[in-house]
């Protein structure tokens, strides 16, 4: 019988009973593994590549551009609260909120309860993201899910639903993912005004 497996299977036998059957068991070798993994990253970096070009975060960016001054978020009625960061690294950012926006279940894609900034060391704030907050669930802003939080929370908040939209920032663990590795609170100062 003539083996017609790649090199790197190596088939191997075993017994399985007392009569002596045998059975042939393939071992995934460290050169079937490297190759899966090779094969595989192509997917994870066009997993990304779809994050980054969402329609969904492409519309947000549209309708919430004006963000971009944070003179105009303040002037919408948002408040600053101090710089939010993970505790695995990486930060959501100064949220400008509007309790206005919060006392209100209805989501509107250009009406996001808060506004993110990155904080810089020279006080300039730069627009990362919009967070859409809700009490009423399940949520959604088009096809995408709202994540849930429930209480009590680090927040001191009843239990709502939340979506965050990295419109302006990439986002390598995904563009509605809470905390973005490439944003910091390094240069937010201890109070916001």
């Amino acid at each position: 019988m003539q083996n017609n497996e790649p090199a790197w299977i190596k088939p191997t036998t075993r017994d399985v009973t007392a009569s002596g059957g045998r059975i042939i068991i393939r071992h995934t070798t460290q050169k079937k593994r490297a190759l899966g993994a090779i094969l595989a990253l192509p997917l994870l970096l066009a997993t990304g590549a779809m994050a980054a070009e969402s329609p969904l975060a492409n519309e947000v960016k549209a309708a919430n551009a004006r963000f971009a001054d944070v003179a105009v978020a303040k002037s919408e009625g948002y408040a600053a609260i101090p710089c939010v960061s993970g505790i695995d690294g990486g930060a959501m950012g100064v949220h400008f909120v509007n309790q206005k926006l919060l006392d209100d279940p209805a989501v509107d894609i250009a009406k996001p309860e808060a506004v993110l900034y990155e904080p810089s060391a020279d006080g300039k704030l730069t627009l990362v993201a919009v967070e859409y907050i809700t009490e009423k669930g399940p949520a959604a802003l088009g096809s995408q899910l709202f994540s849930f939080t429930n209480a009590p929370n680090r927040y001191g908040l009843p239990a709502f639903y939340e979506l965050h939209v990295w419109a302006w920032r990439d986002n390598p663990t995904g563009v509605f993912s809470d905390m973005n590795p490439n944003v910091s609170c390094a240069g937010a100062p201890m109070e916001m005004k």
